[in-house]
């Protein structure tokens, strides 16, 4: 039996528990960080593996999905998420920690395997480039929900432990609306076939948008990850930031299909890094309520990344299929996944740079995450370079006037 509403609330339901893992560890570095006296790359090698374990599920999942079929990857998600949440909440250690969030991010990277594809085989058309839109609307949603829980339980001094179990909400409602669930079949011709898939990935297109998927993940998700630590000395609230951040970037999703379809495809991509330049550059440079305004300026630049880069491959390059969406979002991630203990490496590496100069205390701190968020300044600007050549390769094919699915 397949209902198909009960199917994209369960995806959007699992979406949010990906999210929640994401933002809630982000607000509970510092605590993690002081409790179990963890350095700022032990903390990165940590955050890896939420990244690592998303391409690793994400690659295997695309590659089984038409012959194991998304019902049980979702099964498998679900007991990768809840061990996953268990398993930090009772580790009490820093090799724990690293194997239970290696298992959420298993858990979130079979979301996408699972998802992405179920829906773009459910709807026709115009529906779905919207409830494609609708469900990546719900990650920086989700974000926004963690954030602002994060902040009111570590303000009214929960522990740490508490907030991780607020993960456990979203994942046994999404087991609910999946159970005794059937996924729909593959709508695109030879989509379903891996060789197919092969064939239609080895294309200068496709290996184009596979480096490019590199640099918008880190850009979207390195600054994000890391806003609790960089930006606490700053004047600014952190949590609040990304609240901000995200929240700009759910409702900038939902109208998602209207900007595509002003500006198209390349050109938003364009816009978008050229957006999240400036804002990575005023996040490195501000403090106090301008940190806000850089907020504004960054959100609006990363909120198209990940739904039009997936979009792009579906609309121009379908024969790639599932397994075709499942290694562009993995290789996203992994290279998130390559970056959090460089990121955390900077960090420790700026702050001897400062505390070298005699700065001391928050001083200190500010001033080696402005610096760290300087050096990050550069994915998004080498996006501007890559996406200003996709512009004119798509206009020469006569693509710019298509819009993709977001």
């Amino acid at each position: 039996m397949t209902n198909e509403k009960r199917l994209f609330y369960g995806s959007c339901f699992a979406l949010i528990t990906t999210a929640l893992s994401f933002s809630i560890r982000a607000g509970i570095l510092p605590q993690l960080g002081e409790e179990l006296n963890l350095s700022g790359e032990q903390l990165g090698f940590i955050n890896s593996m939420w990244f690592l374990g998303f391409p690793i599920s994400m690659v295997i999942g695309g590659l089984v999905y038409h012959t194991v079929g998304g019902k049980r990857i979702m099964q498998f998600a679900l007991l990768a998420h809840a061990l996953g949440i268990i398993l930090t909440i009772y580790s009490g250690s820093y090799a724990g920690l690293l194997i239970s969030t290696l298992l959420i991010g298993l858990g979130n990277g079979c979301t996408e395997a699972a998802c992405n594809p179920m829906i773009a085989d459910t709807y026709e058309g115009n529906m779905m480039s919207k409830m494609m839109n609708r469900f990546h609307m719900w990650f920086p949603g989700g974000i926004v929900i963690g954030s602002l829980v994060s902040k009111f339980m570590t303000d009214a001094n929960f522990g740490w432990e508490s907030q991780i179990w607020v993960i456990m909400i979203p994942t046994v409602i999404y087991a609910y609306l999946f159970y005794g669930q059937d996924w729909p079949k593959a709508k695109v011709e030879d989509a379903s076939s891996i060789s197919s898939n092969l064939q239609a990935m080895i294309s200068p297109l496709f290996i184009f948008m596979f480096a490019c998927m590199a640099l918008t993940a880190i850009s979207e998700f390195g600054p994000q990850q890391w806003v609790g630590l960089i930006l606490a000395k700053s004047g600014a609230q952190p949590m609040l930031i990304l609240a901000l951040v995200t929240g700009l970037m759910a409702v900038a999703r939902f109208f998602g299909g209207e900007m595509v379809h002003q500006f198209n495809t390349t050109g938003v991509l364009l816009g978008s890094a050229i957006l999240a330049t400036i804002g990575v550059f005023l996040f490195s440079t501000q403090t106090g309520g301008m940190a806000y305004v850089a907020a504004i300026i960054y959100a609006l630049g990363i909120a198209y990344f990940w739904p039009n880069m997936i979009g792009f491959i579906a609309e121009y390059i379908p024969k790639s299929g599932a397994f075709g969406m499942s290694i562009i979002g993995a290789v996203g991630m992994f290279s998130t996944s390559i970056f959090q203990p460089i990121i955390g490496g900077w960090i420790d590496s700026d702050k001897a740079k400062v505390a070298a100069t005699g700065v001391t205390g928050d001083e200190l701190e500010l001033l080696a995450g402005q610096a760290t968020l300087g050096t990050m300044v550069m994915f998004p600007a080498v996006l501007i370079v890559l996406f200003t050549i996709l512009y004119f390769w798509m206009k020469n094919k006569g693509k710019d006037a298509e819009p993709a699915l977001v």
